[in-house]
C-alpha cells in the first residue's frame, strides 16, 4: 500500500503540473485552470500529508517552469498546499467517507480560501516587484470567485466517481 500511495503521490503531482501548464486558460491576473484537481484527489484519498505535498510540489514545479525560481515563489505555493491540507483533514475527519454535501462544501470552501489566498500573495509579490495596482490585484477578484466556485462544484460532483475505483485499485479490490 505505500508504494502504492507513493506513486499515486507522484502521479499526482505530475498531474497536476501538466494540467497547469496545458489546460489552463492565462487572463493576466486570473488563471482558469483544472490543476486542483490532483490536489483534491490526494487529499480525499489519503489526507492531510499527501494533500499538501501534491500541493506544494506540484504547484512549486509549475513555478519553476512558468518563472523560474524567484524570492516570491515559496509564497505561491503555499495556497495550493493549505489547499491539500484542508481537503485532507476534513476527509480523515469524515473517516475518508464524505457524502456528496460534504465533499461539495470543502472543495468550494477551498477553492474560496485558495483565491483569497492566491491574491494576497499576488499583492505581495506585485509590490515586491513594483507592479501593484488595485485594478490588477483586485479587479478581477469576483469572476476569479466565480470561476473557482464552479470549478470546485464540478470536482465535487465528480470526486465519488474518481475517488470509489481509486480505492478499489489501492487495496487490490479488498473491503477496507
Amino acid at each position: 500500500m505505500k508504494t502504492k500511495k507513493l506513486a499515486m503521490d507522484a502521479m499526482l503531482i505530475a498531474m497536476y503540473f501538466v494540467l497547469s501548464i496545458t489546460v489552463s486558460l492565462n487572463l493576466g491576473n486570473m488563471k482558469i485552470t483544472l490543476d486542483s484537481l490532483p490536489i483534491i484527489v490526494a487529499g480525499a484519498l489519503f489526507g492531510p500529508f499527501d494533500g499538501l505535498i501534491v500541493g506544494l510540489l506540484g504547484s512549486f514545479l509549475n513555478q519553476l517552469y512558468s518563472y523560474g525560481l524567484t524570492l516570491t515563489t515559496v509564497i505561491w505555493i503555499i495556497p495550493a498546499g493549505v489547499r491539500g491540507l484542508l481537503i485532507g483533514l476534513y476527509s480523515k475527519r469524515h473517516s475518508f467517507d464524505m457524502s456528496m454535501k460534504q465533499t461539495q462544501f470543502i472543495t468550494v470552501s477551498t477553492a474560496i480560501l485558495t483565491t483569497v489566498l492566491n491574491t494576497a500573495v499576488m499583492y505581495i509579490d506585485s509590490k515586491y516587484y513594483g507592479y501593484y495596482t488595485p485594478a490588477y490585484v483586485f479587479g478581477m477578484l469576483l469572476p476569479r470567485f466565480l470561476s473557482g466556485i464552479i470549478i470546485a462544484v464540478i470536482f465535487g460532483m465528480l470526486l465519488p466517481h474518481i475517488i470509489k475505483p481509486l480505492k478499489k485499485f489501492l487495496t487490490g479490490g479488498k473491503k477496507q
